[in-house]
């Protein structure tokens, strides 16, 4: 069976997603994954994964905007795929499948943050034309 990508529906598929994206978000609670998903779908989050075998490689968060600096824009939260599955075109593939939806979207840009720290997913995305236009600056406000 080929890799299949598909929107995460049901509670159990959004589950089937967790330990691919807990390796990227560490922090995400086991018992409170599917209310946070479901909290951030009503502000037009989208959840996506590709599966091989029905066997979950890469996952992607992603939603639609439209803001001054870049019209509309497919802003993906997430992305990643499996530690022990890189290096076989899963990551490719999602990013492929977002690029495709993002066109269809009428969107202007695909646009992501990735942490400072996260080498290989830089190289990733400098090799899919993607350039670094900006810095990200945070303030923790509860703490």
């Amino acid at each position: 069976m080929a890799a299949e990508i598909r929107l995460a529906a049901t509670d159990r598929e959004v589950m089937q997603c967790l330990p691919v994206m807990r390796q990227l978000r560490t922090q995400l609670a086991e018992g409170e994954f599917v209310q946070r998903i479901r909290t951030q779908q009503r502000s037009g989050y989208q959840l996506c994964y590709l599966a091989e075998n029905g066997v979950v490689r890469s996952v992607a968060g992603f939603r639609l905007l439209e803001n001054l600096a870049s019209g509309r824009v497919m802003y993906v939260d997430d992305l990643v795929t499996d530690s022990a599955a890189r290096s076989k075109g899963f990551g490719q593939q999602l990013l492929d499948w977002l690029l495709d939806r993002a066109r269809g979207a009428g969107c202007d840009t695909l646009e992501l943050d990735s942490g400072v720290q996260r080498f290989e997913a830089h190289r990733f995305y400098l090799r899919n034309r993607m350039h670094i236009v900006s810095h990200h600056f945070r303030i923790n406000l509860k703490g």
